[in-house]
């Protein structure tokens, strides 16, 4: 079975990504620095998430068809915390019409 975040990304269509500027290359951390905008001294946010219709500038493909994230190995830490069939994903998949995961699944 193909993972559902796949053919998914609607949560990297939906929040805004703050995080920790240690997170960033240029502070030590592994997210590359084309995709940050600074927020603060402190904190940092991935590009493109920040609009009215967010959409992360890693999201590649088409949300719902085939989506993935072009730094997975790399993702800030709200991003590899997000739980995949959790209830927040179930909310943002029902918001971009894709039916909710089933508990337990993942």
């Amino acid at each position: 079975m193909t993972h559902p975040c796949l053919s998914c990304g609607a949560c990297c269509a939906s929040f805004r990504v703050d995080f920790s500027v240690y997170e960033s290359e240029e502070n030590g951390g592994r997210v590359p620095r084309g995709l940050i905008e600074a927020v603060t001294d402190f904190t940092c946010r991935m590009r493109g998430t920040d609009h009215a219709r967010p959409r992360c500038a890693a999201l590649t493909g088409k949300v719902g068809e085939q989506a993935a994230c072009g730094i997975y190995e790399w993702r800030p830490s709200p991003c590899r915390e997000f739980a995949a069939g959790s209830d927040a994903c179930n909310r943002v998949r029902l918001r971009h019409g894709l039916p909710a995961l089933e508990r337990g699944l993942l």
